[in-house]
């Protein structure tokens, strides 16, 4: 399910996309200001925003400039500015594309979807990774495990997938912080343990008895294909 950021300041606007989009099988979350919009995104990562420009404490294109400094997010303009000189500005600021007020939930909707498969085929096409019995998928935020959907909050996703991406390859803490949370100074930080005991629980395992992740002590941790079933080798970290 996509997870969107939905940034606007018309509380009645944003409550009607908001439910509109959810309709339409979208994860939705929502901020009123540039300022709350832009720590929302850059703390819980969405796959995409929808970003008014008429916002009260900031200007939305300068909110863009602040968060494309910070992230690769698409962003999907959604305002009632209609000049060809103020579209060429956003787009050029970072957009990836532009909807003018009055416009429909299926018309934004639409370009929604048109954005996410555009980036994921400019990716390389079939973006999920597979290991083992476990495949995650980046565009639609899916992961499944042997058959059976994770429900997973959208840093346990983003920590699984990175991860994932990198199958087999020792991750310490410290790149953790700096990639997925976006923390390059935070070496003391207890938020990477926290989710991958949250992450172990829901994939079936334990740190004392790992099937994906295996925790390499004084080093990071790595996921990698469980081992042959029935097997009770100890962890890695143990030898």
């Amino acid at each position: 399910m996509p997870q969107l950021l939905l940034i606007e300041d018309d509380p009645t606007i944003r409550s009607g996309l908001v439910r509109a989009l959810g309709d339409r099988g979208h994860a939705v979350a929502s901020a009123g200001t540039a300022m709350g919009g832009l720590r929302e995104a850059v703390e819980n990562r969405p796959d995409l925003v929808v970003l008014d420009l008429g916002l009260p404490d900031l200007d939305g294109v300068e909110m863009l400039r602040m968060l494309r400094a910070v992230s690769r997010v698409p962003v999907i303009v959604a305002t009632a500015r209609d000049d060809e000189r103020e579209i060429v500005r956003v787009l050029d600021a970072g957009a990836d594309d532009y909807v003018v007020k009055p416009f429909s939930a299926a018309q934004l909707d639409a370009r929604i979807r048109a954005v996410l498969r555009r980036l994921g085929s400019e990716a390389g096409g079939d973006t999920s990774v597979a290991v083992a019995g476990l495949r995650v998928d980046p565009v639609s935020r899916e992961a499944v495990l042997d058959g059976r959907q994770l429900d997973l909050s959208p840093k346990e996703f983003d920590l699984l997938h990175y991860l994932a991406a990198r199958a087999g390859q020792v991750v310490s803490k410290k790149e953790l912080l700096t990639e997925v949370w976006q923390v390059p100074y935070g070496g003391a930080d207890k938020s990477v343990d926290v989710h991958l005991s949250w992450l172990r629980r829901k994939l079936g395992e334990t740190a004392q008895r790992p099937r994906y992740l295996q925790t390499v002590r004084g080093v990071g941790v790595k996921l990698s294909a469980p081992r042959d079933a029935g097997s009770n080798a100890a962890p890695e970290d143990g030898r």
